[in-house]
């Protein structure tokens, strides 16, 4: 965790030293200016870490009003950064093109401009990422296999993943998914993790929600990195309140033709006790005339796993989220 934290405060740290350095040669402020920005700047990188500090303290409304303004910042820092860099390098490229011709070509960026589109980019961006957030769609996919009988033609299996109920997704958010998740018809639903975030000793109601969703074969989960981050036992009990069968390290006959088998996150290794079984000794002990379907967290293939499932679900990386990390 003190290797993570100092990683991530070197990353995160740098990406606001090199938005106050755009900020310093583009604008002209007085010394207090610039010392205003500074201390929002280093508000801002401290965020995510008072947002944890405040909600295992009880402080429940500064924690939710750190994570709105941490969380939404997080996302246009990074935007503005990648779009500022991209700017910066045709900058680099415009004077080489000049010391190379020797003579200053037209087209050159300055400072203020180098600034300002960058950041009229992204809050343009971040301001679309949160429609394009609250706007919850369903991705369909068709899989035929030679495993597949011709009466699991149809079969649906429904995933959810990284819902994080928590301080910021609660009820509403909760209620869009779940309609979203209704609409699907599902035979199976399954959750690949991260379905909750922080602490959750104050997520009353969320379960019994959950609970209404009730598959003709049942509801699977398993653990993903929050679960330990929340807690890994008040994780797995609220998540068996919500109706789902937890698969931690093993697997299940659902149908007389389809397995479904899952593992921990790799959390686990660095909070508990790995579990006595490699996943491909556990895929192994199952039925392989059946269709077997994997719930794994982070989307890794287990080399040593291939031939013994048929289908690996998994979430974790938010499919990119936020530019440019999708690419």
């Amino acid at each position: 965790m003190s290797l993570f934290l100092l990683s991530f405060l070197l990353i995160y740290g740098g990406f606001h030293l090199y938005f106050f350095l755009k900020v310093k040669a583009a604008l002209s402020l007085p010394a207090w200016g610039y010392s205003i920005t500074a201390v929002f700047l280093l508000l801002m990188i401290a965020a995510p870490i008072l947002v944890r500090l405040a909600e295992r303290s009880g402080f429940e409304q500064l924690a939710i009003f750190l994570a709105y303004f941490g969380f939404i910042w997080m996302g246009i820092v990074f935007v503005f950064s990648a779009a500022a860099l991209a700017v910066d390098c045709y900058r680099i490229l415009i004077w080489a093109g000049g010391l190379i011709l020797q003579k200053k070509l037209a087209l050159q960026a300055d400072p203020k401009a180098a600034f300002y589109l960058p950041l009229a980019f992204s809050l343009f961006v971040s301001i679309l990422g949160a429609f394009e957030a609250w706007d919850i769609r369903l991705e369909k996919v068709t899989l035929s296999h030679e495993k597949i009988p011709a009466s699991l033609n149809g079969f649906r299996i429904v995933q959810i993943s990284d819902v994080h109920l928590g301080l910021i997704v609660r009820h509403r958010r909760l209620q869009k998914i779940l309609a979203v998740v209704k609409q699907a018809e599902p035979d199976i639903l399954v959750s690949t993790g991260d379905l909750v975030d922080g602490q959750i000793s104050r997520l009353e109601g969320l379960a019994e929600m959950l609970q209404e969703i009730r598959p003709q074969y049942g509801k699977y989960a398993v653990t993903g990195n929050h679960e330990f981050y929340a807690g890994l036992e008040e994780a797995i009990t609220f998540t068996h309140k919500a109706g789902f069968v937890v698969l931690r390290n093993t697997g299940v006959s659902v149908t007389p033709n389809l397995n479904i088998a899952g593992v921990d996150d790799r959390a686990l290794h660095y909070r508990g006790k790995p579990p006595d079984t490699s996943e491909a000794s556990m895929l192994q002990s199952l039925d392989r005339e059946k269709f077997t379907l994997l719930l794994k967290h982070r989307p890794d293939v287990d080399r040593a796993s291939l031939g013994f499932f048929d289908l690996q679900l998994s979430g974790h990386t938010h499919k990119g989220q936020i530019f440019p990390f999708n690419i």
